[in-house]
């Protein structure tokens, strides 16, 4: 009987399945038989080990989405995004392909946040990509990149308040109702 080096890679790899499976199990059935004399159905302390074990959790996703909603904001996203010679489409192309990739980036943290906070992460997103739409739809493909970008920065300075503002207000709001 020939072995190759695969097949005792498989084998080896097996085993290793086996005794973690093995190990895991016992331990389970080590813990079950511990909680059978206590008492059956989790109490209070128990269900505040659990939310003192999710508030570290939660407060970093408060803490990653309101870094997400910081690196959107048009004067962060476009010093990130623009390089001498690109023309209105390619910066709006990197503009967009930048929000998105940040935004799928920290999708996860919506388990983490209320469902207000979240809503007002994709405000911000949907508002910060339209008006780069707008604004692009209205200047020539070829112009400078640098027209895209003061069109953007101009139509946010009028606005006042920006909808990054409004999110981190709520964001904030959020993560200290959890440290309280």
């Amino acid at each position: 009987m020939n072995f190759s080096s695969r097949d005792l890679l498989y084998a080896v790899i097996t085993i290793g399945a086996i005794v973690l499976v093995y190990v895991t199990i016992k331990d389970l059935l080590k813990k079950d038989k511990g909680d059978k004399g206590e008492k059956s159905n989790p109490g209070p302390a128990s269900q505040s080990g659990v939310a003192n074990a999710a508030l570290p959790l939660q407060l970093q996703a408060y803490e990653r989405i309101v870094l997400f909603v910081e690196r959107i904001t048009p004067q962060n996203l476009i010093t990130r995004v623009y390089q001498q010679g690109l023309t209105v489409s390619d910066m709006q192309i990197g503009l967009i392909q930048t929000i998105k990739a940040e935004f799928e980036h920290n999708i996860s943290q919506q388990i983490y946040v209320s469902a207000e906070a979240w809503e007002a992460v994709k405000t911000v997103k949907e508002q910060v990509t339209s008006i780069v739409i707008q604004v692009a739809s209205k200047l020539p493909a070829d112009a400078p990149g640098m027209t895209l970008n003061k069109g953007i920065l101009e139509i946010f300075l009028q606005a006042g308040e920006s909808p990054a503002d409004i999110a981190a207000r709520i964001i904030n709001a959020e993560a200290k109702k959890l440290m309280n």
